[in-house]
């Protein structure tokens, strides 16, 4: 695998980066998601889909797939792993430190020591190359919009008295609702954030 769309910038951080485009975490078919969204990033072709599954208000566990440059690979696979265990506040804590990150000089850490954000720091350099932004910020755009999909599912459920989200793919033990596709909320193209499809729960 070539190490195609790795900016030049300090080289502790570019291993870092290069780890996770070579060998990505979360590179997997999760068996009945709770939620799927996927993500399109029309300026580098860089194509990826974020499939969640949750405990209570828990990331049980996530998979992220696709295909891209090295920024956006590696971006991916480090939200695959510092995801699971987090709660649904702790993950929108997260996106937001890391969309500041990606605009302002700041240590995710440092903003917030008590949530683990792993590996997200060796992001901060692609800020310095503008047009790389779209690609580290992918597959979090892509989450956002996932989560606002499973949060809406979750309180119609909640308003018709479900005691919880019924998973929605054949073989599971709950058969689900038809599902729903969202369109509402979709991020702007300008602005430096990435481009996102459709979020919707899996059939």
């Amino acid at each position: 695998m070539e190490d195609r769309g790795v900016p030049r910038f300090d080289d502790l951080y570019r291993e870092v980066i290069l780890d996770h485009y070579r060998r990505p975490r979360g590179r997997k078919v999760l068996q009945c998601p709770d939620v799927e969204n996927e993500g399109l990033n029309p300026v580098c072709g860089d194509e990826v889909k974020i499939s969640l599954k949750f405990e209570g208000d828990r990331v049980k566990d996530v998979a992220v797939n696709g295909r891209g440059c090295a920024i956006s690979t590696a971006a991916g696979s480090m939200l695959a792993e510092v995801l699971p265990g987090k709660t649904r506040e702790e993950v929108e804590v997260l996106l937001q430190l890391v969309k500041r990150m990606m605009h302002e000089e700041i240590n995710p850490t440092r903003l917030n020591e008590e949530i683990d954000v792993g590996d997200l720091d060796a992001l901060a350099g692609v800020r310095q190359f503008p047009v790389r932004v779209k690609c580290a910020l992918l597959a979090w755009v892509t989450l956002a919009e996932a989560l606002k999909t499973w949060k809406k599912e979750k309180d119609a459920s909640a308003q018709e008295g479900a005691k919880a989200l019924s998973p929605k793919c054949t073989g599971c033990e709950v058969a689900g609702k038809p599902s729903a596709v969202s369109t509402e909320g979709q991020p702007e193209t300008g602005g430096g954030d990435a481009e996102s499809s459709s979020s919707k729960s899996p059939d």
